[in-house]
């Protein structure tokens, strides 16, 4: 109970304002362009209802239809939808909060097109700063040679202070000197297995530290505080609110946030609805599985998964491939982890109770842990603990009907299609992207896809990953018809994996992810149709207003919420 005593108490009154349950009265909700998928027991293709009303009591839907519903419920609270769309709440099923919120005020590099870019942006937010100067989201691959940088071009700008900035799919760092020499790292330094430290040809280190490797560097920066944990929660949730997301699933806790979270959920404080998922990579993760299981009365917060990281990246090149990187000769990205290693966390996640959700980009990391998965099932079983895998980006085509066989649900980001393929084509062969991000393939055979965006690594709009799952172009419209355009989905698939898809990964199925009776009644009002606008405009979408549980936690353009 001393985490209570961390959160500021002022913050505990506002929030609870805003999150208490639920009173029970009776809301109807008119004059809407209402959509929602309906569950009845499909996963795929399933069909959406459409309605003008939804009646609210206790939170939870009690039905949906035309206007002349209110009629029934004369004691009724009516609000006017002013004809505006209204669709059930976005479901993330992965990202990373904390890291999110704690984006949301540190420097953030995304987008430069140079190093010059990053260390002028890095110079102005270093004025008036002490200590560790920690950024994110630089990419080599928009710069016009795509070289990796070195500690000597922040150096140039910051060599006082250590500086650790991450690349944007968090699977790389780059740190100046001061960093290097903090961490006593040199030219002997070795790497730990399944990450790599880039060093020039006298073999000294550059600055980049890749996968494992980072923890060399990262293992000296202070402790993160319960009390910063949550007030990065709070900025992370004021900020997916304001996006429609009602539900999210994060990708990896360590103990302080498990702990940060549980509080918050018995207070009654959390900004919206969490699956959490442990890290196999936290220290504590037996402490944590041996806690069992967590569920609040509210559905505001489950915990049930571990998350299990087998490969790095492809933009880092730590995507583990069976075949070489096209672009890399003899390098054929890093496993994190062993086939046995994998297995041995399975074992334990499953006969704790807990579903595994493992991180696997490459084809061969895909495929050793479709491999590992197996083996444990036969085992020990486990296979109906709808386990996950994250991400799912380049599996061979022969490994795709494994997912199927072996009940696993690909937990896929649509957003990194459209961000990765400009990449992806100089990264991999044809051959190597013949199985590659492959949505509508998962969906033909009968799987199951949980979207998401991976925030912070991409930007956390799920109308953006609406927009790339339904086009597989960028802004621009480009490349035209889309790429590798066979993949698409429809609109109402696309909606689904969003919604029901995300649930359904969860367990959550019967709670969120649609509305329908006895469901909560999480929606949001949009500016646009969604159905009908015209395909180039759709990642422009506006959300006016985030209900969770027949309460709005956001409006836009106010900073009201309903009492």
């Amino acid at each position: 109970m001393q985490l209570i005593k961390l959160i500021k108490p002022i913050l505990l009154a506002s929030l609870c304002a805003v999150t208490s349950v639920a009173i029970a009265q009776t809301k109807v909700i008119y004059n809407a362009n209402g959509y929602s998928p309906l569950y009845k027991g499909k996963m795929r293709h399933g069909e959406v209802n459409t309605f003008t009303a939804l009646v609210i009591k206790d939170g939870k839907v009690v039905k949906t239809g035309p206007d002349n519903l209110k009629n029934s419920f004369p004691g009724a609270t009516l609000i006017d939808a002013k004809g505006k769309t209204l669709l059930p709440g976005l479901i993330d099923a992965h990202g990373h909060v904390i890291g999110l919120g704690n984006n949301l005020s540190q420097l953030d590099v995304r987008g430069a097109k140079s190093v010059d870019e990053v260390t002028a942006k890095l110079k102005e937010f270093a004025k008036d700063k002490k200590g560790w100067i920690i950024g994110r989201g630089w990419n080599q691959e928009l710069w016009s040679n795509s070289r990796f940088p070195t500690a000597a071009d922040l150096d140039k700008v910051v060599n006082d202070r250590p500086v650790i900035l991450s690349r944007v799919d968090g699977h790389a760092i780059w740190v100046n000197s001061k960093a290097l020499e903090l961490a006593n790292i040199n030219a002997d330094t070795s790497a730990p297995a399944g990450g790599e430290i880039i060093k020039d040809e006298f073999g000294k280190p550059t600055g980049i530290f890749i996968d494992k490797a980072e923890t060399l560097i990262t293992q000296h920066m202070p402790a993160t505080s319960a009390q910063s944990v949550s007030n990065a929660l709070d900025a992370a949730g004021k900020h997916l609110l304001s996006l429609g997301i009602t539900s999210t699933h994060d990708a990896g806790i360590d103990k302080t946030t498990w702990q940060v979270y549980k509080q918050r959920a018995e207070l009654g404080t959390l900004p919206l609805r969490i699956v959490a998922m442990l890290s196999a990579a936290s220290p504590d993760l037996n402490m944590m599985l041996k806690a069992g299981r967590y569920q609040d009365s509210q559905d505001f917060l489950s915990i049930r998964s571990v998350k299990i990281y087998a490969d790095g990246a492809l933009g880092s090149r730590g995507a583990a491939l069976i075949e070489e990187y096209a672009d890399r000769a003899n390098h054929f990205g890093l496993m994190l982890e062993t086939q046995q290693k994998l297995e041995q966390l399975f074992t334990l996640t499953f006969k704790s109770g807990f579903s595994a959700n493992t991180h696997a980009i490459g084809d061969r990391a895909n495929k050793i842990v479709l491999d590992a998965y197996q083996n444990v099932f036969k085992q020990t079983g486990g296979i109906l603990l709808r386990n996950r895998m994250e991400h799912a980006q380049i599996v061979s085509p022969e490994d795709i009907p494994r997912f199927k066989t072996l009940k696993i649900i690909p937990s896929m980001q649509p957003v990194h299609a459209t961000s990765d393929m400009h990449m992806a084509e100089q990264r991999l062969t044809n051959k190597q992207l013949q199985g590659a991000y492959a949505w509508q393939t998962f969906l033909e055979q009968g799987s199951t896809i949980a979207a998401g965006s991976d925030y912070p690594v991409e930007l956390a709009n799920p109308f953006d990953g609406l927009y790339s799952a339904i086009t597989r172009m960028d802004h621009n419209q480009l490349p035209e018809n889309g790429w590798r355009a066979s993949e698409v989905l429809s609109r109402e698939d696309a909606l689904r994996a969003f919604t029901l898809g995300g649930a359904y990964a969860a367990h959550q199925e019967f709670k969120v992810g649609s509305l329908e009776q006895g469901k909560w009644a999480d929606f949001i009002l949009v500016d646009q149709d969604y159905f009908k606008v015209p395909i180039e405009q759709l990642y422009k979408t506006q959300v006016l207003q985030t209900w969770i549980a027949g309460k709005l936690r956001y409006q836009k353009d106010a900073a009201k919420t309903e009492e």
